[in-house]
């Protein structure tokens, strides 16, 4: 499907429940219009209660639809702090955490490292199973070289022969999870793993468990280009709009009605630099170790944020063609990549329910 076949429909008047930023990956509209299908409508006192709180490297905003606030304060704050837990143990800017004890350990023996820290690595070795490699935590060896971090961003462009020193250290298989050891181990020096990809997205799943825990069922998390939302908002699914990746930031090219699922996008405009005319992001195609070019943003929608986070980035290395193809291959994963030549492709589950608003806009 593409953005000139499909009829423009009434401009809607919206409203923008996450605070808009540079680095926003998502907006997430409650539209008034399109004619969202009501369900059985709500308690007449419930109404939406918002916070955030900055983790992970990025605006974390909990939103709950309830008669309750007192009692959302309070699962939002448990949720909060699962987030800052997770943090502490996969970060790699702290020198306690786990993932620095792996580096630090790469090519000598291996590590114990948490529970959750093994469920992620298992979980991103299956994505990199899927993807071919496309997406790979041990990406991280080029860190030091392509630096698109907040805490080291300096806009440099490594030479050929930095690049081609680092890419014999890209490799999931060398990475291995011992779960009955409760160890971690990158087999060659100089390796190194980066949860960048991966760990939001787990965090988002581990914090939609927390909320329903406490009896929660309408509410949204929303984690940079990371979102779960479950139940409905005043009665109707959740709007979430998909950023235009040229556009201003609170421009929407497309949205989609959900309840009950993950929604994450993935795009070269989050964290990046422009060079001599050319964009250089932090979505590194592993194969030549160099920022991808294939795609300008990808948006999935499944049953799980970490799926969702892990996928996201190698379906943008792959490109609108591979990406589908693998897409169509994965269960219950839908998809809408804009390329980079600016053209929108939806995956078939998603033609019926995305809602393109606009064309994307064009520039490099």
């Amino acid at each position: 499907m593409t953005q000139h076949q499909t009829p423009r429909p009434r401009r809607p008047q919206r409203f923008i429940l996450s605070a808009i930023s540079a680095r926003s990956a998502l907006i997430v509209t409650a539209l008034a219009t399109f004619g969202c299908r009501a369900a059985a409508p709500p308690p007449a006192s419930a109404r939406l209660v918002e916070r955030s709180h900055v983790a992970m490297g990025t605006e974390i905003r909990l939103s709950a639809w309830t008669a309750d606030g007192s009692a959302a304060e309070a699962a939002f704050n448990a949720a909060f702090g699962e987030f800052d837990r997770l943090e502490a143990l996969m970060t790699t800017w702290r020198p306690s955490s786990d993932i620095v004890h792996l580096n630090e350990a790469a090519g000598e023996h291996p590590v114990p490292v948490s529970p959750e820290v093994r469920e992620v690595l298992t979980i991103a070795r299956q994505v990199s199973e899927w993807t071919d490699g496309m997406f790979d935590v041990t990406f991280a060896a080029f860190s030091d070289v392509w630096k698109f971090d907040q805490q080291d961003k300096d806009d440099s462009i490594p030479t050929r022969d930095q690049i081609r020193a680092r890419l014999p250290l890209v490799n999931y298989r060398d990475l291995v999870v011992d779960d009955t050891a409760g160890t971690a181990w990158l087999k060659r020096k100089g390796m190194k793993v980066g949860l960048g990809g991966i760990g939001k997205g787990y965090a988002v799943d581990r914090a939609a468990a927390i909320l329903r825990a406490r009896g929660f069922n309408d509410f949204m998390i929303q984690a940079g280009g990371d979102l779960y939302v479950s139940g409905l908002r005043d009665g109707k699914p959740w709007r979430l709009g998909i950023r235009d990746p040229r556009g201003p930031v609170d421009r929407i090219f497309a949205a989609i009605d959900l309840s009950n699922g993950t929604f994450s996008t993935s795009g070269d405009y989050e964290r990046y630099f422009i060079s001599n005319g050319r964009r250089y992001h932090h979505i590194i195609d592993l194969r030549t170790g160099e920022p991808a070019t294939a795609s300008r943003s990808v948006t999935l929608v499944t049953d799980r944020a970490v799926i969702a986070d892990a996928l996201a980035k190698g379906v943008f290395v792959l490109g609108p063609e591979q990406g589908m193809a693998l897409l169509r291959r994965v269960p219950h994963v839908e998809g809408v990549i804009v390329s980079a030549s600016n053209q929108v492709t939806a995956s078939p589950g998603l033609k019926d329910r995305l809602v393109l608003l606009q064309p994307p806009t064009d520039g490099l």
